[in-house]
């Protein structure tokens, strides 16, 4: 009866409905499905957290509308983890707001800065949102391939110069999802250089920085000389404090980049709740040994994890960071997704669902506790006859 508007047509098809409907056929069926495929920790929100939470609600004066750019108490927590953590110096006054989570600033950025026909720099495969936001802005998106044998890195030199002229943001995403990748010092210095050179916006999704392992640090873009002329960097505190549905994030960096995607803030969300802020300075000022932990439990599956799928003939190699295993399955990801489900009732992510370069990888996520791992190991041993 009603046509969508011609942005929301050019957006692809939800390419897991079918996956979704097998998944609940199993359930109906009374099968036990153990579900790799979201990447929502199992884990629970700490519990110092939870009562900053309870506390910061009974007060009053967080009831009432929070400002735009998010407390200026909790613009410091922020800087002070950056100090802490990544050895960044941030003005929390302009260089620092906060988001509804960081999916919300990111999918927000291209309105403030891509007029119709710009181009976009999305990684291919990557997060659906760095692409959709770039459709629902009327800009054109431009895939960097993302490819094993360059270590799930973009080359910067097929990018033709046209291109980079007419670009206005560079997406990139390390540690990455999917595919687990980190990204070495000289990479993040490259791109800086090459978003300088072409003044496009490098807008780094920094979600998974805290999740490594094997004593790898994921460094900050902004640590690195002259990103602040162009870097702007979203993170979360939903996979380094496990609080997804808390919608909690900020992105920090260049101040007039800040300030556009404030100004669009300013015309379609109120805020974070500001009870939700306090517990979020809660968990920045709390003990780092939180995410210690995280990572301990993380490491422990991602090694049961990665042995088992070896152990039945499955590529994967070991990642420094996230919680994802990008396992390498060759010929179609989708079949070998629904053989999964249909033969095991294990569900994970077809690479194709995130760009066509993810094609032949699956997504495992490790947020499924050791002995639910173990389990799925053994099915995968009766369905793959090893």
């Amino acid at each position: 009866m009603f046509k969508l508007a011609d942005r929301l047509e050019k957006i692809p098809p939800y390419l897991f409905a079918e996956i979704d409907a097998m998944k609940r056929k199993k359930l109906q069926e009374g099968v036990k499905v153990i579900d790799f495929g979201v990447g929502d920790p199992d884990l629970p929100t700490p519990e110092h957290i939870v009562e900053a939470l309870k506390n910061a609600a009974e007060k009053v004066e967080r009831q009432k509308y929070p400002s735009y750019e998010g407390m200026l108490s909790f613009r410091e927590s922020v800087a002070r983890f950056y100090r802490r953590r990544k050895g960044v110096n941030l003005d929390p006054e302009s260089e620092v707001i906060s988001l509804i989570g960081s999916k919300e600033g990111i999918a927000h950025l291209p309105l403030a800065f891509v007029n119709d026909g710009d181009y976009v720099l999305v990684p291919e495969p990557g997060y659906p949102v760095y692409y959709s936001s770039t459709l629902l802005a009327d800009g054109v998106p431009y895939e960097m391939p993302l490819k094993e044998e360059n270590k799930f890195l973009p080359d910067f030199q097929l990018i033709p110069d046209e291109i980079a002229r007419k670009a206005k943001i560079m997406f990139l995403n390390y540690p990455n999802n999917p595919t687990a990748a980190v990204a070495p010092k000289e990479f993040i210095k490259e791109a800086i250089d090459f978003c300088i050179d072409n003044k496009i916006i490098l807008a780094h999704d920094a979600a998974y920085s805290e999740i490594t392992f094997d004593g790898y640090k994921a460094p900050s873009f902004l640590e690195f000389e002259d990103a602040f002329e162009v870097c702007v960097e979203f993170n979360s505190l939903s996979k380094t404090y496990n609080m997804t549905g808390w919608r909690i994030g900020f992105a920090c960096g260049n101040r007039d980049i800040l300030a556009g995607l404030l100004k669009v803030k300013t015309n379609v969300d109120s805020g974070v709740f500001e009870a939700i802020q306090e517990a979020a300075i809660a968990a920045m000022d709390g003990p780092d040994r939180v995410i210690e932990e995280n990572c301990k439990v993380y490491q422990r599956r991602r090694d049961l994890l990665v042995e088992g799928l070896r152990d039945v003939g499955i590529d994967a190699e070991k990642p420094k960071a996230t919680f994802y295993v990008w396992a390498k399955v060759g010929g179609s990801s989708i079949e070998f997704v629904k053989q999964l489900i249909d033969k095991a009732g294990i569900v994970a992510t077809p690479g194709i669902g995130f760009g066509k370069s993810g094609e032949g990888f699956v997504r495992f996520a490790l947020t499924r506790g050791e002995g639910v791992i173990e389990e799925a190991i053994d099915r995968l041993k009766t369905i793959l006859h090893k």
